[in-house]
């Protein structure tokens, strides 16, 4: 099952050991304990956490110098179709690795690059958030047709910015 799931995430992903176990939102270490983002030594190899049985699921970490990109849009499937707004979005940014979010309505949109600093944008009602560094993604099922690589995403703060 481990190595099922591990093919349907990139290896760029997958080789890195940035993962953690999470239950509640609360990232983990595979002994149960807390995890922090700012502390390599409480994360693991893909491996250890996808074998482990803590907690809900899976969250890859993102830390400064990894040059990964996430861009979070919340509340953006509906029925199972990919909202106008959210579609908007995805169809500005080059093709990558997409993966649905834990409840089924968020989409993780995942990227080579970085941010100067990981940040919220609202427009109107809507919102969606971006991060490169100590933060923790909660890694969902990948969108069918998406490609299994992470896209380049060179101007990253700019091109978010006139989103």
């Amino acid at each position: 099952m481990a190595s099922e799931r591990q093919a349907r995430i990139p290896a760029e992903l997958t080789s890195r050991a940035r993962w953690v176990r999470h239950k509640d939102k609360v990232p983990l270490r595979t002994d149960g304990r807390f995890a922090s983002v700012k502390n390599p030594s409480s994360w693991s190899d893909y491996r250890a956490v996808a074998s482990a049985s803590t907690g809900d699921g899976i969250g890859f970490v993102l830390a400064a110098g990894d040059g990964i990109v996430v861009v979070d849009l919340d509340h953006a499937v509906e029925d199972g179709s990919v909202l106008p707004w959210a579609q908007a979005i995805v169809d500005q940014l080059p093709p990558t690795y997409m993966e649905r979010g834990r409840s089924g309505t968020g989409l993780h949109l995942w990227f080579r690059g970085a941010v100067p600093a990981g940040r919220r944008i609202r427009k109107g009602e809507l919102a969606f958030e971006v991060y490169s560094d100590r933060r923790y993604i909660i890694v969902g099922d990948r969108v069918p047709g998406t490609p299994l690589s992470l896209a380049v995403l060179p101007d990253a703060a700019g091109l978010i910015a006139s989103l």
